[in-house]
């Protein structure tokens, strides 16, 4: 895999699809890996040229001492356009991905449109986590194996079931993140970064397509944020998903890949 170093941190990346297609960075949320996007990847690879890096902390990346920022990790995902030879890219990001997509499109004019699920904001106006639910993907039971952790953890980003309906799936998603999750100074200083974002006063200056998608039973990043960036991107639409939780575009893959490349379709 291809990596960029940018002020002594090297981010890994993997490179798919048509070469020659318009270029997709798709960036991932607070401790996930890059497999995260796998099911989107594959929808994508005939049609576009996909990138997806590892954000500081996580997987093949390093994972220098935090607190990070959004903007370190927004500066990040740009070296990694720079190292690739991106003159353009459509970039999707959920959750703290999101946030590291509102960032880089106001740091960067090379953001084509913006995909933006399960995110927020940031700011005084923005609906925070409940505090029951950042305790409760922060801390899992000390008697726990790491199988049992990682299960433990993912809990309030799931829907009710999800673990009973597809075990089998489930089963492949602990070894991923075993795999290629962030550490856990990774994650905590990933953590401080979502924890200090605020993009609300400055969305305004963001003119390209956006696509806000989100699901209406999120809890970890509760649904009243896609309504505030819908409210303050200029040129945004919105669909929400009906009972979705923090980790639709996983339960509900096919779904929320055929309406990104439906948006992509239009604006790429």
């Amino acid at each position: 895999m291809p990596s960029v170093t940018r002020d002594g941190v090297a981010i890994d990346y993997a490179v798919d699809g048509d070469p020659d297609g318009p270029t997709v960075l798709l960036l991932e949320g607070l401790g996930y890996g890059r497999w995260m996007w796998r099911w989107l990847a594959e929808a994508l690879v005939d049609d576009y040229e996909v990138l997806r890096p590892d954000n500081r902390g996580t997987g093949d990346s390093d994972a220098p001492e935090g607190p990070y920022t959004v903007a370190e990790m927004a500066a990040d995902a740009a070296a990694v356009l720079d190292d690739h030879g991106v003159d353009a890219a459509h970039v999707c990001g959920a959750s703290m991905g999101g946030m590291i997509a509102q960032e880089l499109a106001l740091a960067d004019d090379r953001v084509a449109s913006l995909t933006l699920l399960c995110t927020s904001p940031g700011g005084d106006d923005a609906t925070p986590t409940p505090e029951e639910v950042q305790e409760h993907i922060f801390s899992a039971p000390e008697d726990a194996d790491p199988r049992e952790r990682i299960r433990y953890l993912m809990e309030p980003a799931v829907s009710d079931g999800f673990y009973e309906r597809e075990p089998e799936l489930v089963d492949r998603i602990v070894d991923w993140r075993l795999a290629g999750d962030a550490t856990p100074t990774g994650r905590e200083a990933q953590a401080a970064a979502v924890a200090a974002f605020d993009a609300s006063d400055r969305l305004g200056d963001i003119s390209v397509p956006a696509l806000v998608l989100h699901g209406t039973a999120d809890r970890v990043l509760p649904v009243e944020n896609a309504d505030l960036l819908a409210d303050r991107l200029p040129h945004a639409e919105v669909e929400l998903f009906d009972g979705g939780p923090h980790l639709f575009f996983i339960e509900e893959r096919e779904r929320v890949n055929d309406r990104i490349r439906t948006f992509l379709g239009e604006v790429a």
